[in-house]
């Protein structure tokens, strides 16, 4: 293993019109879905990418560098463990005062964590505190993704045409390779740029300031929908309120487990070939960071033509045989693709964009997939359980797992995650199935 570093090289589609004549549509929410989901996927992905290339070094330097990086994963961890714990607090905040404040508190939490990690002193400075201060505010990050949550997606499968529901149900995972590629492009920018040592000194904060503001645009985009008279008659017509947990865990909770496992390997895929290669390419080979980062912006454009391209193969297959069939490439990535990754700089690339293609078309229809489970009134708060829960299973220890997988057996090891995920899948859309027929 080498010590890196940083330098270079080493069916209503017209909506409730409101009394002012302006109406809801499904492309209004979907642009207010794209631009808040591209904001806090940057942000995640800003401190996935310090993840790697700076936490390690700034605050388990004490360590080698694989289990500083596994340290640091643990670290990366914490926001899916504190998601759930986020929605059970600001549900309750919701059914009070609203969603627009619900919302407003969210944002500004999530943007106020983001910038704060970009003022934590080293290790170096204040030791042992700066760790427990970078948890503190990843939690944050967590809690406010858990409130982050708009009932968006699940309006705008309600009010999406019959026949264009898949294509609909695409638009929200739009937000991730966008956020991957503004976060990718501006580290790569900023590591080609700077001295390794400016960068590690304070080149690295910048995307974390950058992401405050990115917040505040998408806030104001959010509640242009969410805080008008229209957006709430849509909500109340569809009887699409938040109910506490207890009352969806009481009511849905089998629904709620199964719709959890159902994208686990897709979630489990979003970080094998987003956060997994970054940390072996940094730890084990010598190849230009920035180059890497390109490549990766490169394959995410793969991903978004591929979430596209899911919204229509979704209408004309449905949403769980194109889940099934998306499994089983997944599990054929699994087991072939991690190779790939020794291969050079040809096998990096096939390994990015196969991966992020296959991501693409599967996560593209993930959040759809077992909608249709939840009566209609409880879809709401239900939906935001299961993305919380799919999140954590899924993807919030596949890079810790990865890595230390790939420590252990090599490269091939690193894909048993992502086999079981696949396993898990299988049997999750199996048991939606009967679920759904035992509604019927």
């Amino acid at each position: 293993m080498s010590n890196r570093s940083i330098s270079e090289p080493a069916h209503n589609s017209s909506g409730d019109a409101g009394d002012s004549g302006h109406a809801v549509s499904p492309s209004d929410i979907a642009v207010g879905v794209i631009i808040g989901r591209t904001s806090e996927f940057f942000d995640f992905f800003v401190f996935a990418i310090a993840s790697v290339i700076v936490f390690p070094l700034r605050y388990f330097p004490f360590e080698e560098p694989l289990r500083a990086t596994l340290w640091s994963f643990a670290i990366f961890a914490l926001a899916f463990l504190a998601r759930p714990l986020g929605t059970a607090i600001f549900t309750a905040i919701d059914r009070v005062y609203g969603k627009g404040v619900k919302l407003t508190i969210a944002l500004l939490l999530l943007g106020t964590s983001t910038v704060a990690m970009g003022l934590v002193p080293s290790y170096e400075n204040i030791g042992a505190a700066a760790i427990v201060f970078l948890c503190i505010l990843r939690i944050g990050q967590g809690v406010a993704l858990g409130g982050a949550w708009d009932g968006l997606p699940a309006l705008l499968a309600v009010t999406a045409p019959k026949d264009q529901r898949g294509f609909y149900a695409m638009v929200p995972q739009l937000g991730a390779p966008l956020g991957l590629i503004v976060a990718s492009l501006l580290f790569a920018y900023l590591v080609a740029q700077l001295p390794q040592e400016d960068f590690l000194d304070w080149g690295w904060r910048y995307p974390f300031f950058v992401a405050f503001a990115i917040n505040v645009v998408a806030l104001f985009a959010r509640l242009r929908i969410v805080v008008t008279p229209e957006y709430e008659r849509m909500f109340h017509a569809r009887e699409l309120e938040p109910s506490t947990l207890r009352e969806a865990v009481a009511n849905d909770g089998m629904t709620i487990l199964v719709g959890a496992f159902v994208p686990l390997a897709t979630f489990a895929l979003f970080h094998m070939v987003t956060v997994f290669p970054l940390s072996w390419v940094f730890l084990y080979t010598d190849e230009s960071l920035t180059r890497f980062l390109l490549i990766e912006s490169l394959a995410a454009v793969f991903g978004i033509a591929a979430i596209f391209f899911s919204g229509l193969l979704a209408d004309r297959m449905g949403h769980r045989k194109f889940l099934f069939q998306g499994a089983v490439y997944i599990a054929g990535y699994a087991i072939l693709a991690p190779l790939l990754l020794a291969q050079g700089d040809l096998g990096e690339a096939i390994y990015m964009i196969m991966g992020f293609v296959i991501l693409g078309l599967n996560f593209g229809q993930s959040s759809g997939a077992v909608a249709s489970l939840f009566e209609r009134r409880r879809r709401y708060t239900g939906s935001a359980i299961v993305s919380d829960l799919a999140w954590l299973f899924g993807a919030g220890f596949a890079p810790l797992a990865a890595l230390a997988l790939s420590a252990w057996g090599g490269l091939p090891a690193s894909g048993l995650y992502l086999l079981s995920g696949a396993i898990c899948t299988f049997l999750a859309l199996w048991l939606a199935r009967r679920l759904e027929f035992g509604k019927s």
